[in-house]
């Protein structure tokens, strides 16, 4: 098999061709494509409009991050019910992704976010298969997710076709999930500038998944908004090599839509909510500031996380992570300077400080799984007594999908859930989780606007820490599991 698809990827030269249409002419129906961005970032825009004109071409599988938002990208496909799967870390907030999935127009396959991008790194290395302890104790591993829903039931609660149990194996004392490698059929990317040789760079965050799906299509074409001369681009800065590029177009026009434009207006920071709410949230927000040092790697979780770096001392130098490529985030930038380019895991625009750094979606999970980020800091809809986490799914009410969570609960790095203690009421600590969970026995550290939990004591989860004014009692009231209460009982400092 390898040797039939090393023999497909044997060409002299890339071919420049003159139109988006002529580069994707010979896509058929079924066909298997993966697909380049995260986001709208980085997204090969042209040719998916182009394929999306060709309305004969049907049931595609297409593995990518996420479908991009609604009358872009992917989405020019969905619109078209071109797609019968699609493999994907992230729904989001596309409506026609969710809809088309939730009434059994199309199956999904989702796929932690890590382990995407190193499928696609795998596929293009010639490697069949690698462990990852991302998704182990989930449906990832254990099987059971609707894959595929009964489009002919009326209600849509019926489950067609659901995903396999995967093979685990364990290695110094670790638990992982055997993953096989993606091998596209044609690979879509989007990069900022070619040569006529076809080496690709790419420009911010809109690097991504990008330079791992090029090497892993037996026909890749990419689109670039600049093509340049052979020998204009330094050796040491091209990103991905001519061997992987087998067709190369200008792209005509780049819309580039920005998801969450997020600016700094230089006014005073605005929690989400309004009174009791804001105040809670705040104090949630302020207590998770405390857990962050000088010098340390850290990746924030979109809501709540994403606020922490304002109440840190501007004194204190954190390197802050996002796993679509960004070491090294500043604040979100003044109007007028954001860059659809530059993005975080929350699409939001942000900035680069000094000594900053971008890579692909492939090398952040990198140092994600071998623990040289030292914290994550989560939101969740649900956290266990054990430290099971839940934050990804409400089947048929919520799909977003997990992004990077299952890779960040399971890294080395400490895990702190910040996460509001009831919602409408009802219990969101338990004794088990009800939700699917994004990891199992995970969160080192809880806190809400009651009181912070500790995991990791001697006994099993302990309140350490309880807010002003607030009760033991009334914690016990407001959650869903027996705990210890520490001896050495704290009053919850705010930062």
């Amino acid at each position: 098999m390898f040797r039939a698809i090393q023999s497909l990827r044997r060409h002299f030269a890339v071919k420049i061709m003159a139109t988006a249409e002529e580069a994707v002419a010979d896509i058929p129906s079924g066909a298997f494509i993966a697909v380049g961005g995260f986001g709208n970032s980085g997204v090969p825009e042209n040719l998916l409009a182009a394929l999306s004109n060709r309305r004969e071409v049907t049931g595609l599988t297409v593995a990518s991050n996420n479908c991009a938002v609604d009358g872009y990208g992917l989405d020019k496909l969905l619109i078209h019910k071109q797609i019968k799967k699609v493999i994907a870390s992230y729904v989001g907030e596309n409506k026609n992704f969710e809809t088309q999935y939730n009434t059994g127009e199309l199956e999904l396959e989702i796929t932690p976010q890590g382990t995407l991008a190193e499928k696609f790194r795998s596929g293009g290395a010639g490697i069949p298969a690698f462990y990852t302890p991302a998704g182990y104790g989930t449906v990832v591993s254990e099987g059971g997710f609707p894959v595929l829903y009964d489009r002919n039931d009326p209600t849509h609660a019926k489950v067609a076709k659901y995903s396999q149990p995967k093979e685990t194996r364990e290695f110094n004392g670790v638990k992982y999930v055997l993953e096989s490698a993606i091998v596209s059929d044609f690979s879509l990317v989007k990069a900022w500038k070619a040569d006529t040789m076809g080496n690709l760079v790419f420009r911010g965050s809109g690097m991504n998944f990008n330079p791992m799906i090029a090497t892993c299509g037996k026909v890749t074409i990419a689109e670039v908004e600049e093509i340049v001369e052979a020998g204009s681009i330094p050796p040491s800065q091209i990103h991905t090599p001519s061997v992987y590029v087998h067709r190369l177009i200008k792209g005509a026009s780049y819309l580039k839509p920005i998801e969450r434009l997020t600016l700094n207006t230089g006014g005073a920071l605005k929690i989400p909510g309004k009174g009791d709410v804001q105040a809670m949230r705040e104090r949630i927000i302020r207590r998770a500031a405390l857990e962050l040092k000088d010098g340390m790697f850290v990746n924030l979780g979109i809501g709540m996380p994403t606020l922490i770096p304002n109440f840190v001392p501007k004194t204190m130098k954190l390197f802050l992570q996002s796993e679509n490529g960004i070491l090294g985030m500043g604040p979100y930038p003044r109007p007028g300077e954001e860059d659809a380019d530059l993005i975080n895991a929350g699409k939001e625009t942000v900035t680069m400080l000094p000594g900053a750094s971008l890579f692909s979606s492939s090398d952040s999970f990198a140092m994600i799984r071998s623990g040289h980020i030292n914290i994550s800091i989560l939101g969740a809809m649900q956290v266990a007594k054990n430290g099971d986490l839940a934050n990804w799914i409400v089947p048929k009410v919520m799909v977003k999908g997990m992004g990077g969570a299952m890779d960040l609960v399971v890294s080395p790095s400490r895990c702190v859930v910040t996460m509001e203690h009831t919602q409408k009421k009802a219990h969101k600590l338990l004794e088990a989780c009800t939700l699917p969970l994004t990891g199992k026995d995970v969160v080192d550290l809880l806190i809400t606007e009651l009181g912070v939990f500790d995991f990791n004591r001697e006994g099993g989860i302990t309140l350490v820490e309880l807010a002003k004014g607030i009760t033991v009692e009334h914690v016990k009231t407001n959650t869903g599991c027996s705990f210890l209460v520490a001896s050495d009982l704290k009053e919850m400092p705010l930062a």
